[in-house]
């Protein structure tokens, strides 16, 4: 066993019930606390962006391409087939899939109440299987050959919780829906399903049907189409394909990015990033801070060691090293605790949802999780070096204490 690691060791299984022992305790509770909010913050933080991504999502893609219809923010005006944004797409690297919609401004209507609605009709090419982690109740649109209906679309709808308690409607209930143009044009629907994305942009006027009644309500030929809802593999590269693809749109559609459309609710994702590297550093700050003090203790409660080994030929730098061992180990024992700490409350978060949020503020009903092993594994890391560095500060002082006053120095 090489001597500095020898000694190392000796000094930690001598530290019972010497001081030293106590502020030892404190420097690893310090680092374990330090790691099990590091874990926690991240998983947190990673579980929000990613819930509330998937949400916005859900309803908007990463860029719309749209027809603007002047004076109706709500809908657009028809892009033609064979335009040259099909033809665009295949072409331009990053865009993963894309589909159609377009949406319709009207109003629903009960023998008691009245609501104004957007109508977001879909097809079959629509992002189902994650729209079915938003239902409460009910199905999905029934899709069947045109053929087979009488106007030649469903009329079958899907409404969120929100809508269907103000105009008091349940799964199977007819409504009228009178879009708004003139003159109106009524049209009878069945409440297929209910929704809930606890996000009060989308649940206070949004209604899910078949993009065929929008192409029907607007007098639209079979293959005109609203919006192009553009899905990337990168959102980070999300200014680049914007950008790609802004210079292959014709005249007349315009490009929209979600972050445009929404940009309260990712200025606030950004503020989180922010308030979380904040506070780590501030955690991580207060740790290190410990971790020089204790090992100040360390020494000066063993200057006669010092000068024992001073005396018998050992170097400052072994010494030193002697030292830093034991700080390092303090470290070591500290990341175990908080890694088994923050996985373990991270666990059963992610599992019982122990911690409930308020879906009006926060979008989302119980805190989220995201297990990210990558960003864990860099949190574990930059402690380890942080650590080393700061705890080579306080040995320095290892190479002022003189033999002959150490072997005299009385604790």
């Amino acid at each position: 066993m090489q001597f500095p690691s020898f000694i190392a060791k000796r000094i930690r299984n001598n530290e019972a019930g010497s001081f030293s022992a106590t502020v030892s305790g404190i420097g690893v509770a310090s680092i374990a606390i330090g790691i099990t909010v590091g874990i926690i913050s991240f998983a947190v933080l990673l579980g929000f962006k990613q819930t509330i991504r998937e949400k916005i999502f859900l309803f908007s893609a990463h860029i719309n391409v749209a027809s603007f219809a002047t004076g109706n923010t709500y809908e657009e005006g028809p892009l033609p087939p064979g335009n040259p944004v099909v033809q665009a797409l295949p072409r331009i690297p990053g865009i993963r899939r894309w589909q159609v919609v377009a949406h319709k401004s009207g109003i629903l209507k009960t023998p008691e109440e009245i609501k104004g609605v957007v109508l977001k009709g879909v097809g079959k090419d629509y992002d189902w299987p994650t729209f079915a982690k938003t239902m409460v109740d009910g199905k999905m649109l029934t899709w069947k050959d045109s053929s087979f209906l009488r106007y030649g679309y469903s009329s079958e709808i899907i409404i969120s919780e929100k809508i269907a308690a103000q105009l008091r409607l349940k799964t199977g209930d007819d409504v009228i829906m009178y879009s708004l143009q003139n003159p109106p044009r009524p049209r009878k629907l069945t409440i297929a399903g209910i929704y809930n994305s606890q996000m009060e942009e989308f649940d206070n006027h949004l209604i899910i049907g078949d993009i065929g009644l929008v192409q029907r309500l607007n007098g639209w030929g079979k293959d005109s189409i609203g919006t192009y809802e553009i899905y990337l593999t990168d959102f980070d590269q999300l200014d680049n394909v914007a950008a790609r693809l802004r210079r292959a749109l014709p005249t007349g559609a315009y490009l929209q990015k979600v972050t445009s459309l929404f940009p309260q609710i990712f200025d606030w994702l950004l503020l989180l990033d922010r308030n979380t590297a904040i506070f780590l550093t501030l955690i991580l700050f207060v740790a290190c801070f410990n971790m020089i003090s204790i090992l100040l203790v360390m020494i000066m409660e063993r200057t006669p060691l010092i000068g024992l080994l001073k005396t018998l030929g050992s170097p400052n730098g072994q010494i030193r090293l002697v030292f830093l061992r034991v700080g390092l180990y303090m470290v070591r024992k500290g990341m175990i605790i908080g890694n088994l700490a923050g996985l373990s409350l991270c666990w059963l978060q992610y599992h019982f949802s122990l911690v409930p949020l308020d879906p009006v503020n926060y979008y989302m009903s119980t805190v989220p999780i995201v297990f990210d092993w990558p960003i864990f594994i860099m949190v574990n890391v930059i402690t380890v070096l942080i650590s080393g560095c700061i705890l080579l500060i306080p040995t320095f002082i290892i190479t002022r204490i003189q033999p002959v006053k150490a072997l005299l120095f009385k604790k």
